[in-house]
């Protein structure tokens, strides 16, 4: 058994995984998933069609009926219902429709915003998220086939106003898979592996910034906006962001194949414990290897950082959307094969995961000292095992910053794990360590560790993106 199958052998313990059946005949590859009141769940398609589900939250997953709602959008990435209408983030345009006869189909199509733009590539994506605190709708706009910006505004993220004005944000992006808010309401968004994206990364859309990727930095002069820097190739991002002040770091890093390879939708856990003890942790889809990672963040001298965990395995299809239920308690997913192979064998999906009740044994949180880490964990430690240096190793890399796709990992080290301490309640373990490197993802495995009942932990790696030393 592989190690990702043998985790997914024991996920049925802590998450019960079941598909929704879809309607009989119809291409579902699902792209964003909207929550409805009276339990109804409405799903866009790929190829355009918006269906409702019914029954999607019930004990007999037979009993589910789907209604075809609308069709003729373009491929929508981003949905939410407010106020009667359900809002969309289609390809060329931020939208919202409405059924106003009872007819059970839309009928009142209206554009809230179309001044980005699009030349008909079909790389040319929009994701979209919720609103925001003001409701603000935020819109990320991938580049012209990930790799050139030869339609206006490509390469940024915009704000929406409940007005339809256009506010851009961010420039530096290069290929987003889905976007989302934290806790605190700051906006996230994936951005892939690619040019000038050494590794997948979650990263924080501060108002203003630059992401990294320089491609669609001409832009700026669209709004008379000030230019975004312009970074040197072949460099560091530690480099070139201490350089520019403009230039956010990437909140957490996804190693390439080590925690995925095509990060998608976010899901803020916002449920105060029905989905688990993950309160205010992020879940990230994940397309290639059919999965949703967990990320925990912290914010150090003004720039998130935080940890990246396996989670959740053995989708049916490549996963895009993710969305939590927090009143419920379910995650609900969907996604598609089509243009990128995934694990999970099927063209498309729609699924659920509720947690049984029962907690695994892991890393809650890891958070950063002046000199190590803290961990948090879900349940008592062994005190033997969690006291000894040699039940964890750690090595750290960081990427190149350059124009060419990806990076290999470079600048190795090897921090020394020389102390660990474990609190008196035996549910967090302090690690002394010698060597931390700022700028470096470093990667922390626990193989040795055992709960005070004898267990090891469900996922034993961590990987956290180390931008800040506290001092």
């Amino acid at each position: 058994l592989t190690a990702a199958f043998a985790h997914a052998a024991g996920q049925s313990d802590y998450y019960s995984r079941e598909e929704i059946p879809l309607p009989p005949g119809e291409v579902m590859e699902i792209g964003s998933i909207a929550l409805m009141p009276g339990q109804q769940v409405a799903v866009t398609t790929r190829r355009g069609d918006l269906w409702i589900c019914s029954g999607a939250y019930g004990n007999d997953l037979t009993q589910v009926t789907w209604k075809k709602f609308a069709q003729g959008l373009h491929e929508p990435f981003g949905m939410f219902w407010k106020d009667g209408w359900l809002y969309l983030t289609q390809r060329p345009e931020f939208s919202r429709i409405k059924d106003s006869t009872g007819s059970g189909m839309a009928d009142t199509f209206e554009t809230v915003c179309a001044d980005w733009g699009i030349k008909g590539d079909y790389h040319e994506y929009a994701f979209g998220s919720t609103p925001d605190k003001n409701g603000d709708v935020w819109i990320a706009l991938c580049l012209t086939g990930s790799f050139t910006a030869e339609s206006d505004w490509r390469g940024w993220c915009m704000r929406i106003t409940p007005d339809g004005k256009m506010i851009p944000t961010c420039s530096g992006i290069r290929s987003p898979g889905g976007i989302g808010f934290n806790a605190c309401g700051d906006a996230f968004y994936m951005d892939n592996q690619g040019l000038w994206n050494g590794s997948s990364s979650l990263k924080w859309l501060k108002p203003g910034s630059f992401q990294g990727n320089p491609t669609g930095n001409k832009y700026h002069a669209l709004a008379n906006l000030p230019a975004p820097p312009e970074v040197v190739d072949g460099s560091r991002i530690l480099t070139e962001r201490l350089k520019f002040p403009a230039f956010i770091p990437p909140a957490v890093i996804f190693p390439h194949a080590r925690v995925g390879q095509s990060p998608t939708g976010i899901a803020c856990d916002t449920s105060g414990g029905k989905f688990g003890p993950w309160a205010k942790q992020l879940y990230v889809g994940e397309q290639c290897h059919s999965q949703v990672q967990r990320v925990c963040l912290e914010q150090v001298n003004g720039l998130y950082q935080g940890a990246v965990f396996h989670f959740l395995d053995g989708f049916e299809a490549g996963l895009i959307p993710v969305r939590l239920d927090p009143d419920a308690g379910l995650l609900f997913v969907g996604g598609s094969n089509r243009g990128w192979a995934s694990r999970g064998s099927k063209p498309f999906t729609f699924e659920r995961v509720r947690w049984t009740g029962q907690t695994p044994f892991e890393i809650e949180t890891m958070t950063v000292n002046p000199d190590g880490f803290t961990l948090n964990f879900t349940e008592a430690v062994d005190l033997v095992t969690a006291s000894d240096p040699a039940s964890y190793s750690m090595k750290a890399w960081t990427y190149i910053l350059q124009s060419t796709y990806g990076s290999p990992e470079v600048d190795p080290a090897t921090p020394q794990i020389t102390r660990a301490t474990v609190s008196l309640d035996k549910k967090s373990v302090r690690l002394k360590i010698d060597g931390l490197v700022r700028g470096h993802v470093h990667q922390l495995e626990s193989k040795g560790l055992r709960s005070a009942a004898g267990k090891p932990l469900w996922h034993s790696d961590a990987y956290y993106t180390l931008n800040e030393i506290p001092k």
